[in-house]
């Protein structure tokens, strides 16, 4: 029901976006399980041609479960009242779909419902010539309430990840559409084979929903460490680099308080920020009235590669958020080789170790932070090693083919 694309046509091949869709062509049926997997992938997130880095956390890690042998379609999902974005050419394959969905709050309870309307025939028919053996689905609303209507339909098993702090979406809604939200949401919980976390302090966010009988599991994003590699010399641009969406629980006017008070004495360090967001305008207005306004550029947003390009030009990398399930912005940070600097009781201290291979601030702590701006501003010595070490953490549990091998062991426990 309501989509605006002609139904994929499994036989014959989609084009969608300007990319032919990996989806099976032959209508034989795979391996089995034990040889192969066919995974149906249902997603919000997904990388567009105008911004590479949404969803690159599930976009990403497909190549190396390919490599593994699994069989990925992945249908990326879209409400209609979105402004139409087409997928980006160079990323994996993916089919792009939009469904019947209200606005605002009262939209996303019911959203799953009309997203499982809309899929079915599709997802019947690619089931019939090439078995799906497992649905993972990418958040409960609306891909996990989709995936377990489907998953009741078809009786394949789901898995879903949940990647941010606001598990039921009860921060995002209100009132008696997010009970509402929680309601679904617990259903999705219960309902799936898996819920895959993206670290403990998620886990605990979906435990204190009050679920028993509920199997979680924390498996962490992973980073390409080709793309995210040291600079190739040691010349550095003196700047602090922040990337992420320009929104009060980032941190972001915390960072350019702490970078006036780390000015008098480090004159010559500018500010960069990578991302947009509705406080962009406020903290132009903040960065002016703290004298940083020639030595802080807001970019907006950029590619992955110039991403990347950034990181390893700046001097250390620092995201103050308070709000954080991870953050992959700190792991690409690592996997070029520089200090991060991250807050604690976050995601991230599952993986920063203070002082050993990154720096770890309280939340909100404007003294904090000034004195790791000064403690990593004023010791290249205590940068770079901290950059190393941080570079090996990376290399040694955090890449995408470490998350592409705990993904499949997953699956297949599952689909045994």
């Amino acid at each position: 029901m309501g989509s605006d694309l002609p139904a994929i046509d499994f036989a014959e091949g989609e084009r969608a976006n300007g990319v032919i869709a990996s989806f099976p062509l032959s209508g034989k049926p795979l391996a089995s399980p034990k040889n192969g997997l066919h995974v149906l992938v249902l997603t919000p997130f997904y990388p567009t041609s105008t911004d590479d880095a949404k969803g690159c956390f599930v976009a990403e890690p497909m190549a190396a479960l390919s490599r593994l042998g699994v069989d990925n379609t992945v249908i990326a999902v879209q409400p209609f009242y979105r402004s139409r974005a087409s997928l980006n050419p160079l990323t994996f394959p993916a089919q792009h779909t939009r469904f019947i969905s209200f606005p605002s709050g009262l939209g996303l309870p019911t959203a799953g419902a009309f997203l499982f309307a809309n899929l079915l025939s599709t997802v019947r028919r690619l089931h019939r010539l090439n078995p799906v053996h497992l649905i993972h689905a990418h958040a409960a609303l609306p891909c996990g309430h989709a995936a377990a209507l489907l998953s009741r339909e078809f009786g394949v098993p789901f898995v879903v990840t949940v990647h941010g702090l606001d598990a039921y979406s009860t921060k995002q809604v209100s009132g008696l559409s997010g009970n509402w939200c929680r309601r679904v949401s617990k259903f999705v919980y219960r309902s799936a084979k898996r819920v895959i976390c993206v670290s403990d302090k998620v886990r605990d966010q979906v435990l204190q929903g009050g679920l028993d009988r509920v199997n979680t599991e924390v498996v962490y994003n992973g980073v390409d460490p080709e793309m995210f590699h040291p600079p190739y010399d040691s010349a550095e641009k003196q700047t602090i680099l922040c990337v992420g969406d320009l929104i009060p629980s980032k941190g972001n006017e915390l960072l350019l308080r702490a970078c006036a008070a780390v000015n008098s004495r480090f004159p010559e360090v500018s500010c960069e920020f990578i991302g947009d967001g509705p406080e962009r305008s406020h903290l132009t207005k903040t960065a002016a009235q703290l004298h940083l306004g020639g030595k802080t550029r807001f970019l907006g947003r950029c590619s992955r590669r110039q991403v990347a390009d950034a990181m390893r030009r700046c001097t250390l990398f620092a995201l103050p958020s308070g709000y954080e399930g991870l953050g992959c912005v700190y792991l690409e940070a690592m996997a070029t080789g520089k200090a991060a600097i991250g807050c604690r009781g976050q995601g991230i201290e599952e993986v920063i170790e203070h002082g050993a291979n990154g720096w770890l601030i309280d939340p909100g702590s404007l003294p904090g932070l000034t004195e790791g701006l000064f403690e990593l501003l004023g010791s290249s010595q205590m940068r770079y090693a901290l950059g190393e070490a941080a570079r090996s953490t990376i290399l040694r549990d955090f890449t995408l083919t470490h998350q592409a091998e705990r993904l499949v062991r997953i699956y297949r426990e599952c689909v045994e």
